[in-house]
This record gives structure tokens, sequence and C-alpha cells, in this order.
């Protein structure tokens, strides 16, 4: 029993930590997205902000009945799949009405939150953990990581060819990326492993 509790603490306080990580994200990405004119930044930022609310979701689950997670891994994906349509508008709206993104604030902040989320996704992995929502976390944590790498190329195309749509497109596949997340993360709720099961 001990064993067991312990090892809930120890995914509580993983859960806070890339709580306060992603956090972080969404106001660096935010204010940088802003001032870059970029979409995928603020994309990004829009994710993080969407995982940290997820997380904090999370971590209230850990410990409590089968349903209560189910309901908490739902509730992610359903944000997730929220988020991706703002994402969609959003690059709707700068297609139709312009943008000029500046490349190398795109890659510098690329690289930071590329860091940040290969930490998040450590610390997740390091726990093996079964739980639904910890395997949620897991698949922000990698979505988030592509979503970087996708951007350091945007930012870089963006300065070569001095033209937007580069960003647009990431953008977009940020929110792509989204939707497969959500779609994932609402089927694994729906059917949880036996092991969950038979700790309700």
């Amino acid at each position: 029993m001990s064993c067991c509790h312990g090892s809930l603490q120890i995914e509580k306080r993983t859960l806070l930590v890339v709580l306060f990580l992603n956090a972080g994200l969404f106001v660096m990405l935010g204010i940088g997205g802003l001032a870059a004119d970029s979409s995928a930044l603020i994309a990004n930022a829009l994710d993080n902000a969407s995982d940290a609310l997820v997380y904090l979701v999370s971590f209230l689950a850990i410990g409590r009945a089968m349903i209560w997670k189910q309901r908490a891994a739902r509730l992610s994906g359903v944000l997730l799949l929220i988020f991706a349509v703002v994402v969609l508008i959003d690059a709707g709206r700068r297609w139709w009405f312009g943008a000029e993104p500046i490349g190398l604030t795109m890659m510098a902040l690329a690289v930071i939150a590329a860091v940040v989320n290969l930490i998040c996704l450590l610390l997740i992995q390091r726990q093996h953990s079964e739980d639904v929502n910890m395997r949620a976390a897991e698949t922000f944590s990698f979505n988030d990581f592509a979503s970087n790498g996708g951007i350091l190329v945007a930012g870089g195309l963006v300065m070569w060819l001095d033209q937007a749509w580069p960003d647009l497109v990431v953008g977009v596949l940020v929110a792509a990326i989204a939707v497969k997340g959500g779609v994932d993360i609402l089927r694994d709720a729906a059917h949880p492993e036996p092991a969950e099961r038979d700790a309700t």
C-alpha cells in the first residue's frame, strides 16, 4: 500500500512540475508569438495553455476512481480538439489579412520550448505509468516537442524565403497534431487498460 502511495505521490509531483513548465511556456510563446506575428508560435502557446489546464485536471484525478480519471482524460481530448479549431481559425485569419512573422524569433523560441518539452516528456516517461491521464500527458509532451521542430523549420524558411506561408503551414500542422492527439486520448479513455478497470 505504501509503495502505491509513494508512486501516486511521484506522479503528482511530476504532473505539478510539467504543469508549471507548460504555464511558463504559454506565457513565453504567447508574448513571443504576438511580438513575432507568428501563427505557429501562438498555436504552440495555446497548446501549452490547454496542456497546463489538463495537467491540473489530471493532477486532481490521481488516486481517484476510474470514472473520474476517464472524465478527466475525455476533457483532455476535447480541449485539444477545441484548441485545434481555434488555431485553424487564427491561421485562416492571418492568411486572409496577411502576416509578417519574424523567423529568427520563431527559431529561438522553438529551441527553448523544445528543450522544456523534452524535459517534460522524459519526466513523464520515467514513471512507466499505465494511468490514462499520465498517458495523455505523455501524448501532450510528445506532440509539443514535435511541434517545436516544425516551428524551427518554419522559422528558417521564413527567413530564407522572406514569406509568411511556412509559418501558416506549421500553425495548421500543429492543429492537425492536436486533432490526432485529442482523438487518441478520447479513444484511450473509452477503452482503459484491464489493470485500470480492475483497480476500480
